[in-house]
């Protein structure tokens, strides 16, 4: 059977498995007040079933295997990625969709090229693309908490100078704002309603917002707790260092905001020059397309310019 007879299947199955992985990465469960989950929320040490299974034999079922890779940090740090996404899945789930959108693209790359390594490459890069979604709105959301958070502690600080409690204070901030900080709060709420003490409640949801700002109220709130003092001073003096280091932060962005805008350029320039010369002189990359020797001068090339992409990035990326 010819290359072109299995283009049709493999394009068929191909957009099955993305279809499905789509769908699959498209259930975004809330969370609802369940127990478990608050269990897992509050103990992210836990493996999947609640803990890591120590076993003598030398041959693994599969569900000890899982057990035991949890035990390397990877599941877990996927999962705490989804929390901080706001994603509740199942980590079987984005398993599945990985293994899936790796699959579509082995079965791309081997319908178009057919070569062992260009079909790995591309399966791989599909298969990564979960993980960039899950990163990508790790980080809108951290950002959208970011911001709300100095509205919230002029929100707590007010309830408290009302003579509301602490606790009555995060129920107003979770009636009056959206997610992601109404949904944080609310679990911290919920577990400290079943038995987990509130400035521990607190110190959980920091675990799934790892939020400097963030942690500079879990810390006033345990001082508060433990020496005494008055809340509200507290909170509204931190309001306002929340909103310098955040103007901060901009003013940072601004003035490194062209370095990283120039890096880009640099990173496709490559790819742009190649589409241009074969639009203008195929001639010039005939070579490089259809000669073994030019397609292995290629890779070499697409993999080069990728890592000096990546080290553009990295020497752009200011840590303050």
């Amino acid at each position: 059977m010819n290359r072109e007879d299995l283009q049709i299947p493999a394009a068929v199955a191909g957009f099955v498995l993305v279809a499905c992985a789509l769908w699959f990465l498209r259930r975004d469960v809330r969370p609802g007040v369940n127990r478990n989950v608050m269990r897992r929320m509050s103990r992210p040490d836990l493996g999947l079933e609640g803990g890591i299974t120590k076993t003598d034999s030398r041959r693994l079922t599969g569900r000890e295997f899982l057990t035991r890779f949890y035990g390397l940090n990877l599941l877990q740090k996927l999962e705490e990625n989804l929390w901080q996404a706001g994603i509740y899945a199942r980590i079987a789930d984005v398993l599945l969709v990985i293994l899936l959108m790796f699959t579509a693209g082995l079965f791309a790359g081997e319908a178009i090229w057919g070569r062992e390594l260009v079909s790995i490459a591309i399966g791989a890069a599909m298969g990564s693309l979960p993980i960039v979604y899950i990163r990508i709105r790790r980080q809108r959301r951290l950002k959208a908490f970011a911001k709300q958070l100095p509205y919230a502690l002029d929100l707590i600080k007010s309830s408290l100078e009302a003579g509301h409690s602490l606790l009555r204070g995060l129920q107003v901030v979770v009636a009056e704002f959206a997610d992601p900080i109404a949904t944080e709060f609310r679990s911290a709420i919920e577990q400290s309603r079943l038995g987990l003490p509130l400035p521990r409640a607190l110190e959980e949801m920091l675990k799934r917002v790892p939020q400097d700002d963030l942690r500079l109220l879990v810390v006033a709130v345990r001082v508060q707790a433990e020496v005494g003092s008055s809340l509200a001073i507290i909170l509204g003096r931190l309001s306002e260092i929340v909103r310098t280091r955040q103007r901060l932060q901009q003013q940072i962005k601004a003035l490194t905001a062209q370095s990283k805008m120039s890096g880009i350029p640099v990173g496709f320039l490559p790819i742009v020059m190649l589409a241009a010369f074969s639009v203008i002189q195929p001639s010039y990359t005939n070579t490089l397309f259809f000669d073994p020797s030019g397609q292995k001068i290629l890779e070499v090339a697409a993999v080069l310019d990728v890592l000096a992409f990546l080290s553009i990035r990295k020497l752009l990326k200011v840590k303050y």
